[in-house]
Order: structure tokens, then sequence, then C-alpha cells
């Protein structure tokens, strides 16, 4: 190796999405893009107590902690401090998440909220997705930069390769944690299925049955896990929202959606209703292909404002129409197309829902756009303008060098 090169540890804090997005991704393009000047190694297990294997590295990013152990990475952070190390931790989402998240309980029984504000604290730097996070984040420590999820737009999930219908397809994608966004639907699907029947196909990505439940003993506090049924899955009920508890799909086809037999996609280009199974992350995004319209509704509460605006990034880079939530990280770049009277312009990039409105102007945007296919691809083209220059990794990623080494130089 090149002595002169700069090294990098870069410790994800799993091998989920979020490690795609914040840690991997960003790090091995960074090196692809900068060979002479970056060295990086990416390590999900770092031995907490060896100081020479610390020392060797010029700057460490690490998302959220160092290591599973929060105890250890205050430690370690510390540390590094003292060794005139630069150090940063990534953060994308709120420490405390709301009740109905899966795993808000176990947060506030182990203290994680707690943890992780102290490691914010003791961190050097601090990145995040958004300046509205950015501000919260800088309650606790000053010295926090603004990096965006970004893509790589030659990655291959990420190339458009759009399947054809001569419906309109309502999609939605996401993860476990979404019920209380989706739930701002309920109704819809009905309603827009009494008005259009034949034109439109709501489509589900995503779907996944694994999981356990965690069972907290009252009296003990000990936990113990089981699998999931079923019916206990969230997906069964986003997908009772997404079929209107099946009223809207014919009762042979209800019968094989509750049989819950995996297969790649259930329901052909014909249903008013197609569920796709859950892929890996580095095929997931390749679902926005089954679609024409994506989905984004949100909840409003602290959590889910300061989250990243990554469904607007994707479904741009996809050329997709989106329908958004008009709060929190959707107003960062998407722009109304509908102007006071609800006639068209042509600057806005997406059609979006204030939240006092919800059911109605959910229903009022997709049947719009159900009416009119040429207003779905136009949508699609100005959201891709909008998005592409700004968060793609060769842009994000001169920026990152050029802090990477002023931070170094300044060490």
């Amino acid at each position: 190796m090149n002595k002169s090169k700069y090294k990098i540890l870069v410790l994800p804090s799993d091998r989920t999405g979020v490690s795609k997005f914040r840690s991997v991704d960003p790090h091995t393009y960074l090196q692809d893009m900068y060979p002479e000047d970056f060295w990086v190694d990416i390590v999900y297990d770092p031995p907490y107590h060896d100081d020479i294997w610390w020392k060797q590295y010029d700057l460490i990013h690490y998302h959220r902690s160092i290591g599973p152990d929060y105890d250890a990475s205050k430690a370690v952070a510390k540390r590094l401090t003292a060794w005139g190390i630069p150090h940063i931790m990534d953060l994308d989402d709120c420490w405390l998440p709301t009740t109905d998240y899966p795993a808000h309980h176990i947060v506030k029984k182990n203290g994680i909220d707690k943890k992780i504000q102290d490691n914010i604290k003791v961190a050097g730097y601090v990145t995040t997705t958004t300046k509205v996070f950015a501000a919260e984040i800088a309650k606790l420590n000053k010295n926090v930069e603004i990096f965006p999820n970004a893509i790589d737009h030659e990655e291959k999930q990420y190339v458009p390769q759009p399947t054809k219908s001569d419906k309109v397809r309502i999609g939605w994608l996401g993860g476990s944690s979404h019920i209380e966004d989706l739930n701002i639907l309920h109704g819809v699907a009905g309603k827009i299925h009494g008005a259009k029947k034949d034109e439109f196909q709501f489509v589900l990505c995503g779907y996944d049955l694994r999981g356990s439940m965690t069972m907290i003993d009252e009296k003990t506090g000990k936990q113990t896990q089981r699998p999931i049924k079923p019916e206990e899955s969230v997906w069964y009920k986003y997908e009772q929202l997404f079929t209107d508890n099946y009223k809207i799909v014919s009762g042979d086809y209800k019968k094989e959606l509750l049989g819950f037999q995996k297969k790649s996609i259930s329901g052909d280009l014909d249903s008013t209703y197609r569920r796709v199974w859950t892929k890996p992350i580095t095929t997931y995004a390749s679902n926005y292909n089954y679609f024409d319209v994506s989905i984004a509704p949100l909840k409003e509460h602290m959590f889910n404002k300061v989250k990243s605006q990554l469904k607007v990034i994707e479904a741009g880079f996809h050329k997709k129409a989106l329908i958004a939530q008009d709060y929190g990280p959707y107003t960062v770049d998407c722009i109304s197309a509908l102007d006071k009277g609800g006639i068209i312009n042509s600057t806005g990039n997406a059609l979006l829902v204030d939240s006092h409105k919800n059911h109605k102007q959910w229903y009022q945007h997709v049947k719009r756009l159900i009416d009119n296919p040429n207003l779905v691809e136009d949508l699609g083209e100005r959201l891709h303008e909008t998005i592409a220059p700004h968060y793609n990794l060769k842009t994000v990623s001169k920026k990152r060098a050029d802090w990477y080494k002023e931070l170094i130089r300044k060490s």
C-alpha cells in the first residue's frame, strides 16, 4: 500500500440497508474514486482493547456506535480523542423511536436512547442526512456535517428497467416499521376500487414473514422470543390496507394470499393488487420497476421529521411519479405540481398531501394520476431532474474526500 494514502477505518453497525447507505457504499465508492488518496478498511468486529490496532488509522467512521457495545464504544471514542485521531459518528435515525416501532420497548428497557445520546456527546464529529436532524444533534454535539444518502447510478438495481402495464400501478416499498405511516391510507384502496376498478393496481413490495416476537416477563424482566405467526406480521396488516381487507381482490386470489406461500410475486398484471416478496439489499430497489407511482405517507412526529428523504431519492433515480406527505424529509426536494385551485403546473415534481386532509387528498392524488397517465411520466422525469445531480455518490464523495483530508490535516 502507498504510504501516502490516508488510512480510513469504517465500522458499520450491521449488514442491513442502513449500513449499505451510510457506511459501506459511500466508503467503497470513495476509495474507488480516489485510489491515490484513500485506503479503506471495513470492519464489523473491532478489537476494543488493542490500542496499537486503532492507532494505525488516520480517521475512523462508525455508524451509531463503535461496535455493538455502547459503553465500550464511548470508551474507545475517548481514547481516539486523546490520541488525536479524527472519529466520526454517523446517525440517520432519531435515537428514540415512536411507541409503535417494533423495537421501542427494547430501546427503552435497555436505555439505548440514552446510550446513543452519550455517544453523540463524546464523538469527535457527527454526520447525518438532513438539516433538520443536524439541528437536533447540534444540541448534543456542535460538530455536525450533512452527508445525504446517495446512490451509485450505475448500480444495476438503480438503472430503470420498468415493466409495462395497461394499468396505472401505485406502489410502496419499505420495511416493517411503518404501520403508523401506512394507516394514513386506510380506506383509500376501497374508495379507488369503487371509482376506477380495472384501471389501477396497488403493489406492496418487501413482503416478509420472517421475524420473532419478544416477550418480557413483567415480574422478572426476562426476555424470551418466539417466531411470529403470519397473522401477527405487520406485513399482513399492510396488505389489509392495500386490499381494503381483501375486498378488492377475488375470492380465489384472497385464498391464495392467505395461504402465505412464498414466491417472488403474487398476482399478475391484470390483478388489482400484487404482493412482491422481500429481496436482498443488493437488489431490493429493482422493485420500483413493478410500479409507476411511488407513495410515501408519513405520520407527523419527531422520529419521522428527522428521517432522510431516501424514498424521494430512490423514486427520482427510477423516474417514478411521487405522492408524498408534505412533511419532514419530503419537503426538502419535493415541489408541489398543483397550484391553488388544483391546477397542474409545469414546475412541480410531486403531488404533496396535507396531513390535515389525509384521506381526502390521498384519494384525490391517486385518482388524479390514474386519470392522467401522461402526468405520471412527466412527474417522474421532473423528479429525476431534481434528484440525480445532487444525490449521486460521485457528487457526495467529492465533498466527503475534501472534508476527510481537512480533518486529518488538522489532527
